[in-house]
């Protein structure tokens, strides 16, 4: 969000409160009035304290206080009214608002620091979250990247789902994984995959070894850090992707992660049957453990990656979310596009509250047209290749 937008937040923020302020000075004129109309031995002067607890729900403590103050000086006015300010009845009931107004005042702290903390936590969990999941660029070579990312826990924004990329010689290297849990045991696994694979995608000429290169980084790691009573039950399901720049296919390894979706703008949505190996930190696998799937990938083509946490996604009378059917309806949206229908489509179903982490990454093959006019727009505005991600 830019400066300018939460600015405009805050000033709306503060115009509605201001608004909402006319619900309790108007009740205190109201029961002011009334009760001098009513007969004596009806008293409405208690009600007053109606006023403050409305204020609590929508402003802070100032305002709060203000309107505390507003309605214990009228029920004092009332008193005076009457003759009566000095008796027994009339100084208790304003005592008795008194202490029912700084105590919705003090509330009103408490909520207020509670809040800032809150957001405190929010702000760091959002930077670690960057910092574990580097933004994907928008294009790789011939290929447009779009990213999504909705974490089960909303206080931490951050979980076990992950994804990367990376550019090779010749192609593109993509990696997206689910570590078994949800939330912040599942970091320290994630964080170490993710660096591993950032690492190793560049050192090994082939899917399979950077496949076992991985697992031995997650056996090791699990043999240091995995909990005794977790022993065994600590795994990453992954999905390794290349793809060539000059050939139409993508060679994908699966380890226990479920297979892509094909989107395509002519024959509609497609599933590769794919020959999956055992989760990372299941069995240590050999390079020769591994099967590499080759899975036609051409020019206007979408390849649409994610998690379990998106198949799992059940609504509220417990039924999973129809991913396959929903995503064929949007196979000629954009990557950027089709991650937006798929999201609003997703909090819809599941009325704003996932069971699990969920992430998404929609890869796009661009025809060729599409690149020559790209690189004919970056040399024309001065700006090489390297900077913007776009093939060589």
């Amino acid at each position: 969000m830019s400066a300018g937008h939460g600015w405009a937040d805050v000033r709306q923020l503060r115009q509605s409160s201001h608004a909402l302020l006319l619900i309790p000075i108007v009740l205190i004129v109201v029961i002011t009035a009334v009760d001098q109309m009513v007969p004596e031995d009806v008293h409405l002067g208690p009600l007053l304290v109606i006023a403050p607890a409305i204020t609590a729900s929508f402003a802070g403590p100032r305002l709060t206080g203000l309107i505390g103050f507003l309605a214990v000086a009228a029920q004092a006015y009332i008193g005076w009214h009457f003759g009566v300010l000095f008796s027994r009845n009339v100084l208790v009931q304003i005592l008795a608002l008194t202490v029912l107004s700084a105590l919705i005042v003090f509330f009103c702290i408490v909520r207020e620091r509670h809040q800032r903390q809150l957001a405190q936590v929010r702000s760091v969990a959002e930077a670690a979250q960057h910092g574990l999941l580097w933004p994907l660029p928008e294009r790789m070579g011939p290929v447009r990247i779009a990213c999504l990312y909705l974490a089960a826990e909303d206080e931490a924004q951050i979980g076990g789902d992950l994804y990367a990329a990376t550019r090779i010689t010749g192609g593109v290297r993509i990696m997206i994984g689910d570590v078994r849990g949800k939330g912040l045991s599942a970091i320290g696994e994630a964080a170490l995959l993710l660096g591993a694979f950032r690492e190793a995608a560049h050192r090994h000429a082939t899917l399979p070894d950077l496949a076992a290169t991985l697992e031995q980084s997650v056996t090791r790691y699990l043999a240091d850090f995995e909990p005794p009573a977790e022993a065994g039950e600590r795994f990453a399901t992954t999905l390794l992707l290349e793809l060539p720049d000059d050939d139409h296919i993508t060679r994908m390894i699966s380890c226990g992660h479920p297979p892509p979706l094909v989107l395509s703008p002519d024959s509609g949505l497609t599933i590769p049957s794919l020959h999956p190996a055992p989760p990372l930190g299941i069995a240590e696998t050999g390079p020769d453990g591994y099967t590499i799937d080759v899975v036609s990938f051409e020019p206007g083509d979408t390849l649409l990656l994610y998690t379990d946490g998106v198949v799992e996604a059940r609504d509220a009378d417990g039924r999973f979310y129809p991913f396959e059917a929903r995503a064929a309806q949007w196979n000629k949206a954009g990557p950027e596009s089709l991650l937006h229908h798929v999201q609003r489509d997703l909090i819809a179903h599941t009325r704003g509250r996932l069971d699990d982490d969920a992430a998404l990454v929609a890869l796009h093959r661009e025809p060729e047209s599409h690149r020559r006019r790209h690189r004919h727009v970056i040399h024309s505005s001065g700006f090489s290749h390297t900077s913007t991600g776009s093939a060589p």
